[in-house]
């Protein structure tokens, strides 16, 4: 049986015995966790072993380990980060930038050295969302920059990081998310941006990083494009990812969960794949709501496996290729040299 459509998370910080059975039926392409499911390194390297065993292969397993206001992980067991936008408050245009740019790819190399350990091989960063003034701050200190150019290149510097430790990123939220206002978890943004501005600053700062294996859309609607539906929902927009901004991997829904999107649970899994999407991704760990998600989501065929097996391709490889060894204690000093940030656990 090949692998079906769909991401899920889970209850909490167990796999109950009506989770493993649904995993086991279901086969989802992979999981994602949150802080509900997280206790201690024991526990949580003991999950996603047994998220595996369930599914019965080598399933990704995802999380959203940005550091900052997103973190999954943290104190006493892993680092407290501060929010990735004040690496950068004092080197827009200045020299300094070169520092900046090494701190990020030592702070997402420490990163993926904690999720690795534990299991996680996906981390869903990075934000590629240029925040516009006057948006809401759901994007806020989470974004790399304000500039399209300083996001992707810093873009980059996230990703080089995490896959140095062996970790697969996800760049979110395509096409942009930075003009939203409003917060997609409670309610539909709108942009009404023209194509031109989209064009010039959302758009390019995906456009560098459009070669990564795997990307996130944003429940957003960008007038310009579709005035009816969300990038999610929208197959002129899932059209302009794939060919303006020339993304050619594996793309994952937002969570479906969400307040962002209409309609009943069954269209928006429906509506998704039609407008081009190739996963879904569910969050709340509802049992009742993912077996109707797995009821519409079909099994990877097609573009979508080939994108699918790709990713996984390269998971495998990076999590092969991460044995380069690192001083961590080396790299928490030099990081701390280039930002005067303290690291605690």
């Amino acid at each position: 049986m090949g692998a079906r459509a769909v991401i899920f998370g889970l209850a909490g910080p167990e796999l109950l015995a009506g989770e493993r059975a649904f995993f086991a039926d279901s086969a989802p392409w992979g999981f994602v966790l949150f802080a509900r499911n997280v206790e201690c390194p024991a526990q949580l390297s003991r999950l996603t072993a047994d998220l595996r065993d369930a599914a019965g292969r080598d399933v990704p397993v995802l999380i959203d380990q940005e550091g900052g206001r997103v973190a999954r992980l943290g104190p006493p067991h892993w680092r407290r980060w501060q929010p990735v936008l004040r690496l950068f408050a004092k080197t827009d245009g200045s020299a300094d930038e070169a520092a900046a740019l090494e701190a990020t790819r030592l702070r997402y190399r420490i990163i993926a050295g904690e999720l690795a350990a534990m299991g996680i091989d996906v981390n869903c960063v990075p934000l590629l969302d240029v925040p516009a003034p006057g948006a809401h701050d759901v994007i806020g200190e989470r974004a790399l920059g304000r500039s399209a150019e300083a996001v992707a290149r810093r873009g980059r510097a996230v990703c080089e990081g995490l896959r140095a430790g062996g970790v697969l990123p996800v760049i979110k939220h395509l096409p942009g998310h930075g003009r939203a206002d409003l917060d997609s978890h409670h309610a539909a943004p709108r942009v009404a941006s023209s194509r031109e501005t989209l064009d010039s600053v959302d758009f390019a700062a995906f456009r560098p990083l459009a070669g990564e294996a795997l990307g996130m859309t944003a429940h957003v609607v960008f007038e310009a494009i579709d005035r009816s539906n969300c990038a999610t929902l929208s197959p002129a927009v899932i059209a302009a990812i794939r060919r303006e901004i020339g993304f050619d991997g594996l793309l994952m829904t937002d969570d479906v969960s969400m307040k962002a999107l209409p309609g009943a649970l069954a269209e928006r899994v429906d509506g998704a794949l039609a407008a081009g999407c190739d996963l879904i991704l569910h969050c709340n760990g509802d049992l009742a709501e993912m077996r109707e998600i797995a009821a519409h989501a079909p099994l990877l065929a097609g573009l979508a496996a080939g994108r699918a097996a790709r990713a996984e391709a390269e998971r495998g490889a990076i999590n092969r290729g991460a044995a380069e060894a690192i001083d961590i204690a080396a790299a928490e000093a030099r990081y701390a040299e280039l930002t005067g940030e303290r690291l605690h656990a």
